[in-house]
Formats: C-alpha cells, sequence, structure tokens
C-alpha cells in the first residue's frame, strides 16, 4: 500500500483516484473546487480544498510524507509548473505531473518532475497504432526505444515453434509470453508450439518490432 497525494480532480484525475481506490492505495485528494472534492471524498482517504500553488498550503500537507505525489492539472499549465516545483522544493520524494502537450512535458521534467505522463498523445499513438494494424492488440511504450506489444500470430507463424522462427536473432525482439483462451504463459522456451487462437507478448524496440510485423 502506497500514500498518494493526487492534486488536480478533473476528469483525468478523478479516474487516477477511482484506479488508486481499487488498488487500496492512501489517498489525499486536492483540488481549488468544492464541488469536485466532496465528489471524490468516497474514493480517497481524505480530500481538501486549496490552491497548490500555494507554498504555504502545500507545505501544511507535509508533501514529504507521501511515496508519491501525482499533480494531474491539465487546464492551467502554470499551475500544474509551479505546483510540480513546489513539492521538490518541498521535498517530495517523487513527483509525477500530467502534460496536455509535447512542450509541457519539457518545461515539467526540467522544473522537479521525475516523470511526466502525456495521456493525450499517448490515446493519439495507441489510436493511430491499434486501428491500422491487423495484428496489433494494444502495446506499453517503455521508453522512446522500446516498448511491449501485444499481438495475435501471425498466420505465417502457425504451427511453429519460437525457435524454429528464431525471431531474437533475426530482429532483436523476445516474446515474453505466450497467452490461449485467456490463459498466459510466462514460460517460452525454443519448444514452445504456437497457434493460431494465441496471441503473444513481444519485448523489443520499436523499428524492429515495425520490421517484424510489418506495421
Amino acid at each position: 500500500m502506497k500514500s498518494v497525494l493526487l492534486i488536480g480532480l478533473g476528469r483525468f484525475g478523478r479516474g487516477v483516484a477511482e484506479k488508486l481506490y481499487e488498488l487500496h492505495h492512501q489517498v489525499l485528494a486536492v483540488d481549488k473546487s468544492e464541488e469536485r472534492v466532496n465528489e471524490i471524498l468516497p474514493l480517497v482517504t481524505d480530500a481538501q480544498i486549496g490552491d497548490a500553488t500555494s507554498e504555504t498550503f502545500l507545505r501544511s500537507l507535509g508533501v514529504d510524507n507521501f511515496d508519491v505525489c501525482i499533480v494531474t492539472i491539465g487546464e492551467d499549465f502554470q499551475s500544474s509548473l509551479e505546483t510540480t516545483s513546489l513539492l521538490k522544493e518541498l521535498g517530495a520524494r517523487k513527483v509525477v505531473s500530467r502534460a496536455s502537450r509535447e512542450v509541457h512535458k519539457k518545461f515539467l521534467l526540467r522544473n522537479g518532475a521525475d516523470d511526466v505522463v502525456y495521456p493525450e498523445g499517448q490515446l493519439a499513438a495507441w489510436t493511430a497504432i491499434r486501428h491500422t494494424t491487423e495484428h496489433v492488440l494494444d502495446y506499453i511504450a517503455l521508453d522512446s526505444e522500446y516498448a511491449i506489444y501485444d499481438l495475435s500470430v501471425p498466420a505465417e507463424w502457425h504451427g511453429k515453434t519460437v525457435g524454429g522462427l528464431d525471431i531474437r536473432r533475426k530482429y532483436n525482439l523476445n516474446i515474453l509470453a505466450v497467452r490461449g483462451d485467456g490463459q498466459p504463459s510466462m514460460v517460452v522456451t525454443g519448444d514452445t508450439m504456437l497457434q493460431e487462437n494465441q496471441t503473444i507478448l513481444v519485448l523489443g524496440k520499436w523499428k524492429d518490432i515495425q520490421k517484424c510485423f510489418r506495421i
């Protein structure tokens, strides 16, 4: 169980709160809107109305006591930047901030954010990839080079073994898991046979995955 300071309770912030609630984390939620704070109360440990750009207010929250501080302010970048910077100055252990544009991400990282989420950009990329390819069911970007793809087994691979395909040598890719009938197998060997009704988790560089699967 983690202790989380969640700042900003718009649609994205509420979504984060709902997931944190499902995961049974302790959450202090903050927003300037009394209405938003009241709405979120059933999902969090505590909630406060306040201006996160105020050093006095943030200091009163004891930000250094939280495992992670998540800033989900999206509509006011100046407030997001000020809040991020203040959190770090006040000793926050880890600050994760939301960016609504690519340029915002760069400024947030330079001004205290340990990590930045860019939901609009990530969703745009997911939509473009997911709906213009036949094999891709989902993917997770690990960084600018590497990703994990969830793919249906290509027709030309049906009935062949992982070792026989030899994609590690040919494409520098690793098959992490094979799933059939909803049951994933994390034990993948060279003798693992791939079938029509299966999906695979593949780790590697974007360019190698795109080349191998003709994405």
